[in-house]
C-alpha cells in the first residue's frame, strides 16, 4: 500500500448532511462532497491486509484493495478503470449500496472501517467530470439477437455487458421510463434521476434498443419472444410487495410503499399525477422498518406531514453505533459479517418515531370508508423449545390505536409479478429456461455480470437452443469468458511474452500478435491475458476487457475467427472471409479440469 501506516495516522471521514430545515425543502441530493485531498487521506487507510475481507462483503467482487490505493496515489484515471472492470455504475452504488464492503473490512475489527462507500462515489464522480465515461460500442457485431426484460440495475448492467459483447440487445421496460428502482422507487433526493439517465444515454450510443412501455407477457407474448430473439434473459426483479390481510385492509389511505414512491419520482420528473398519494397534513404510519420504509419516512416529511411514526415487527437490535468492533457484534452476526445493529438512515435523522415489537392487528376507518387509525398490539419474541425457531406472542394489555390517515406498507417484496420465474402470455405459453442458462433467471437480479452474461454467452456461442444437426460444424470448442478458459496461439508468426497468469486457478496464455503489430494497450488478446499482474488478484476482467465473450468459430473454408472482441485485429477475420496472414491460427483450449 502505498502508507503502510496511514490507518494508524487518520481517522475515518465521510460526507456530510446538509441542515434537515434546508434539505426538506427540496427533493435534490444533500450530500457535502469532500475534497481529492480528503479522499486521498481516506485512501491511505486501506491496510496492506493480506486477505481483503472487503471482496467477500462486496457482491460485486469490486477490487476495493487496488482503487483505494490508487486512489492514494491520485491516479484517478486507473482508480475509475480498476472500479468499472467490476461495477456498471459505480455512481449508483456509491450513493445507495448499504457498503456490506465495510462491514467486513480488516480495519473495522478494531476501528472504524476504510471508507470505501465514500471513495468508491468519488472516483465515479470525477470519472464523468474528467470525460472518461464514454461510449465503448463494439466493432465487430456477432448478429445474435438477445432480448431483456427487466431494466432495472441488473437488467441495464446486463444489457450493456451483452451489447460490449457485440449482440444485438432489445431491453424491454413496462414503465414510461426506463431504470426500473432506480429511476421509479428510490428517491430522488437519494439518487438524482439525471444520473440514471446520464447512463442510458451511454448504453443507447453503445447500441443498446430501449422499448419503453411495452409489458412483456401481455403487450409481447412469449413465444414472441422466443421466436425473435436467439436469447432472452429475465431481469424483472421482485416487484410484489408483501400485503397486510388484516381487517380494514380496502379502506382508502393503505397503500403499497411502491405506489407511493414512484409517484413522487414522477412528479419530480415534471408529469401531471392525477390522484396523487400525498402524506400533508396527515398523521402517517409506515409500516415496515428497512431501507423502503426509510425512504416512505423521508418523503413524508418533505410532504409535510403531520406526525410520522415507523412500525417494526421484529425487537429492536443494540444500538452500538455505526461501525461496532468485534468484540461487540451480536453472536449471530460475527465480523465479517453483515451485523443485525441499530441503524438510523439520513430519513430517520429528518424526524420520525420509530416503534418495535409491535404488530398490525386492524386498520379503522370512518364512515365514508376512510382510513382513521391503527390497531395495534405490543409483541414479545422467543424461541421454541421444539423447533428451536424464533417465534412471538401477544402480550395482553398493550392494545392500542394510532390515529392514522395513510397506512405505508413496506414490508419487503416476496417476488415476481405475472408466475414468478416463469413468464406467461395470454396463449399460456412460457419462456423456459434452457441449458446454459439455470442460473440466470435465479441470480440475474443479484449479480448480472457474472449470472446473467456469461450462460447466455455461452448459449448464444455453442447453438444450445439448436438441434444437434444444425449445430455441427458451425462452433467448434468452447466460448471462453477470461477467467473460464486459456486462449493459446498456435501461429509460427506469433510469440508469447509473459506467457502464462494464474486467475483463479486458470492459465491465460498472452500472446503478441506480431502480423497486426498491436501493442499490450491495444490488442485484446494481450489485454485480456497482461491485466492485474499486482497482489491482488480477483476473478474480473479489466474495464477495457469486461464481460466480452471469446469463441474460436470453425467458418466454411476452414478460417478461423474471433466474434464478440472490443477490438478485431486486422490480422484475426471475423466473418471467416477478411484477410488473414498465412499460417496464423488460433484455437481454443478447455480449462484444465473440466
Amino acid at each position: 500500500m502505498g502508507e503502510p501506516r496511514g490507518f494508524m495516522k487518520y481517522e475515518r471521514k465521510v460526507s456530510g448532511y446538509a441542515p434537515v430545515a434546508d434539505r426538506l425543502k427540496h427533493y435534490n441530493e444533500f450530500l457535502t462532497i469532500l475534497s481529492p485531498e480528503e479522499v486521498k487521506t481516506q485512501g491511505a487507510r486501506c491496510m496492506d491486509c493480506g486477505v481483503p475481507f472487503c471482496h467477500t462483503g462486496c457482491p460485486l467482487g469490486n477490487i476495493i484493495p487496488d482503487f483505494n490505493d490508487l486512489v492514494y496515489r491520485q491516479q484517478w484515471h486507473e482508480a475509475s478503470q480498476r472500479l468499472h472492470a467490476t461495477n456498471n455504475f459505480p455512481e449508483f452504488t456509491g450513493r445507495v449500496c448499504p457498503a456490506p464492503c465495510e462491514a467486513a473490512c480488516v480495519l473495522g475489527i478494531n476501528e472504524d472501517p476504510v471508507a470505501i462507500k465514500q471513495i468508491e462515489m468519488t472516483i465515479a464522480d470525477k470519472a464523468w467530470d474528467e470525460g472518461w465515461v464514454v461510449p465503448e460500442a463494439p466493432l465487430v457485431r456477432t448478429g445474435k439477437r438477445i432480448a431483456v426484460v427487466g431494466s432495472g440495475p441488473a437488467g441495464l448492467a446486463c444489457a450493456q455487458q451483452l451489447n460490449r459483447a457485440g449482440h444485438l440487445v432489445t431491453l424491454f421496460e413496462r414503465a414510461d421510463r426506463p431504470g426500473g428502482l432506480l429511476m421509479y422507487g428510490i428517491p430522488d433526493f437519494k439518487l438524482e434521476k439525471w444520473r440514471v439517465w446520464r447512463r442510458i444515454e451511454q448504453m443507447r450510443e453503445e447500441g443498446v434498443e430501449f422499448r419503453c412501455g411495452v409489458n412483456v407477457g401481455v403487450d409481447v407474448g412469449a413465444g414472441q419472444l422466443v421466436a425473435e430473439y436467439d436469447a432472452v434473459v429475465l431481469t424483472g426483479g421482485a416487484t410484489l410487495g408483501r400485503d397486510l390481510p388484516i381487517p380494514g385492509r380496502e379502506l382508502a389511505g393503505v397503500h403499497y410503499a411502491m405506489e407511493f414512491l414512484p409517484q413522487q419520482n414522477k412528479k419530480n420528473a415534471g408529469d401531471e399525477v392525477p390522484g396523487q398519494i400525498l402524506a400533508a397534513g396527515k398523521d402517517v404510519i409506515v409500516i415496515g422498518g428497512g431501507d423502503t420504509g426509510s425512504d416512505c419516512t423521508g418523503t413524508s416529511n418533505r410532504h409535510g406531514c403531520k406526525s410520522l411514526t415507523q412500525f417494526e415487527l421484529l425487537p429492536q437490535p443494540p444500538d452500538l453505533g455505526k461501525y461496532p468492533r468485534r468484540h461487540e457484534r451480536p453472536a449471530n452476526t460475527p465480523w465479517p459479517a453483515w451485523p443485525v445493529i441499530m441503524r438510523t438512515s439520513s430519513s430517520h435523522e429528518e424526524g420520525c418515531r420509530r416503534e418495535f415489537g409491535i404488530l398490525t392487528k386492524e386498520f379503522l376507518g370512518d364512515a365514508e370508508g376512510r382510513l382513521r387509525a391503527v390497531k395495534t398490539v405490543r409483541i414479545e419474541w422467543y424461541t421454541d423449545a421444539a423447533s428451536g425457531q424464533q417465534k412471538f406472542r401477544e402480550l395482553a394489555g398493550t392494545e392500542q390505536e394510532w390515529p392514522c390517515q395513510l397506512a405505508l406498507l413496506a414490508m419487503g417484496f416476496v417476488g415476481q409479478r405475472q408466475g414468478g420465474r416463469r413468464l406467461h402470455d395470454e396463449s399460456g405459453g412460457r419462456i423456459r429456461r434452457g441449458r446454459h442458462a439455470p442460473r440466470s433467471v435465479a441470480r440475474g437480479v443479484g449479480d448480472p455480470r457474472r449470472a446473467g452474461v456469461r450462460p447466455v454467452g455461452r448459449s448464444v456461442a455453442d447453438g444450445a437452443d439448436e438441434p444437434a444437426e444444425r449445430r455441427g460444424g458451425r462452433v467448434r470448442g468452447a466460448c471462453v469468458v477470461i477467467g473460464c478458459g486459456r486462449l493459446e496461439c498456435t501461429s509460427p508468426g506469433v510469440r508469447s511474452k509473459k506467457p502464462r497468469v494464474e486467475t483463479r486457478g486458470l492459465r491465460v496464455r498472452q500472446p503478441y500478435c506480431r502480423p497486426c503489430r498491436m501493442t499490450a494497450g491495444d490488442c485484446p488478446v494481450q489485454t485480456h491475458g497482461a491485466w492485474h499482474l499486482g497482489r491482488h488478484a480477483t476473478r474480473s476482467p479489466p474495464a477495457s476487457a469486461r464481460g466480452f465473450l471469446w469463441a474460436a468459430q470453425e467458418a466454411p473454408g476452414g478460417n478461423p475467427g474471433i466474434p464478440g472482441m472490443k477490438t478485431s485485429p486486422p490480422c484475426m477475420p471475423d466473418d471467416g472471409t477478411r484477410r488473414k496472414p498465412p499460417g496464423l491460427r488460433m484455437r481454443v483450449v478447455e480449462p484444465e479440469g473440466g
